[in-house]
């Protein structure tokens, strides 16, 4: 097949401290403005390889997903492959137009209209005024913002940013299309639609690049993954078995409890952290193992550097091959006014622990409307569920029936062929009741 993208050797390199061409301004003058005078010649450069000696072929049509931890360079590498920032060694061929949703509101002018910036990409892919014309309704009704189209975009929320940004990157027919993580800031419709149009993209013969944490959606749309780690492709393969190599390194045993002072692959502001996550017993004892069936207690400590108005905290708990299970969150029936200076824990109570004996992951965040993120945790305990006697028949709750398991009742009522209940094996009325 030909290939849409031809790496050899990528790397680049940045000196700590200095600009670069790609900062946008308002970072340059903030960096200007917070160093002080006593910085200069004195001072030993120092510099970092975010990306180092990737090589990499995609073909045409092929959807390809990039998974690694925050800092392991997978944005960098995606600026290289958009053309946002150039290598500091190696070389690059890309076959067609690239479109890259990489940050809300790339390729935007705030001054502009949804509309003109619409056509302003269109013209930056290449494309005729009457091509992107033809578009142009579908561009707007797939991003839903029909009402604001002639507004300068710099009065759109992040939301409208982001759903316009992706009908247009989507839309405008390029050959490659690169979509970051920011995704994930949209709501689940929209997800769903992004990952509807993708797929079309590939049947369409279209290349894409998706990177997100989701590793769910990551297998269901991509048959190969490329897992970057420390700024190199640490495996590159099938979905299922790339997936499975990186989530083991998240935790190398099981445990019930975890510390998190000194975990450093963590996103948010830090005016809040999450201090230690815990499994407890109704009592409020740490437990040594989680049974299917059981009542527990989630306990989130934390510290809080100021104070927080309207926190949210949450907890999602995913398959060890990154399939989300379920996210429990504050925003739904627990409202928090304000989260004073100092320690303290939230408990979250679960009178049946419904999950099927295997091993999952706990991801916490704790956040803002905005959202603003104070503390935010990606797989940070890996815990087993133990099999346990719930229904009291000596059968363990297996695994084979599914992802989770319902807590139910069976009520049984034979009747004979006239009619009239009869009664079975000495059970009253004919009831069985099974817990």
């Amino acid at each position: 097949m030909t290939p849409a993208i031809l790496a050899q050797n990528l790397s680049k390199q940045y000196q700590l401290g200095q600009l670069h061409r790609e900062d946008l301004f308002a970072q340059v003058v903030l960096q200007w403005l917070r160093k002080s005078p006593s910085q200069g010649a004195q001072k030993k450069e120092e510099s970092v390889w975010a990306v180092r000696d990737i090589s990499m072929r995609v073909d045409e049509g092929e959807v390809v997903g990039i998974i690694g931890r925050n800092g392991a360079g997978k944005s960098t590498l995606l600026k290289i492959l958009s053309r946002i920032t150039y290598p500091t060694s190696g070389t690059l061929d890309i076959r067609g137009r690239v479109a890259a949703l990489l940050e809300v509101g790339t390729g935007f002018h705030g001054e502009l209209t949804g509309r003109e910036n619409i056509f302003l990409n269109g013209s930056i892919l290449g494309m005729k005024q009457k091509e992107v014309a033809t578009k142009l309704d579908a561009i707007v009704e797939f991003a839903g913002v029909e009402k604001f189209i002639d507004t300068p975009v710099k009065r759109y929320s992040s939301g409208m940013f982001l759903r316009l940004g992706f009908a247009v990157a989507a839309h405008l027919e390029p050959h490659v299309l690169i979509v970051d993580e920011v995704l994930a800031v949209g709501d689940v419709g929209f997800q769903k639609k992004c990952l509807n149009v993708m797929s079309e993209l590939r049947s369409g013969g279209r290349t894409v690049l998706f990177v997100s944490h989701n590793m769910s959606a990551v297998e269901n749309l991509c048959s190969r993954v490329l897992w970057i780690d420390n700024g190199q492709v640490r495996q590159d393969g099938p979905s299922k078995q790339v997936i499975e190599s990186y989530m083991s390194t998240f935790a190398q045993t099981s445990q019930v409890g975890v510390d998190l002072h000194g975990v450093t692959n963590r996103r948010g502001n830090g005016d809040v952290r999450f201090t230690r996550a815990e499994f407890l017993s109704p009592e409020g004892v740490p437990l040594r193992i989680v049974r299917s069936g059981d009542p527990v207690t989630l306990r989130l400590s934390y510290r809080a550097e100021k104070a927080i108005p309207a926190p949210a905290f949450e907890a999602s708990i995913t398959t060890d091959s990154g399939t989300l299970i379920t996210k429990f969150s504050t925003l739904v029936d627990y409202e928090i006014s304000s989260l004073p200076v100092g320690e303290g824990f939230i408990d979250l109570h679960l009178p049946c622990f419904a999950f099927q004996p295997g091993r999952y992951f706990l991801s916490l965040s704790l956040q803002t409307s905005g959202p603003i993120y104070y503390d935010a945790l990606d797989y940070c305990l890996q815990f087993e569920v133990e099999t346990s006697n719930y229904y009291q028949t000596g059968k363990g709750i297996s695994s084979d029936f599914g992802i989770v398991f319902l807590p139910c009742r069976w009520n049984l009522r034979p009747c004979s062929s006239l009619g009239t209940a009869s009664s079975l094996n000495g059970q009253r009325n004919g009831l069985y009741d099974v817990r």
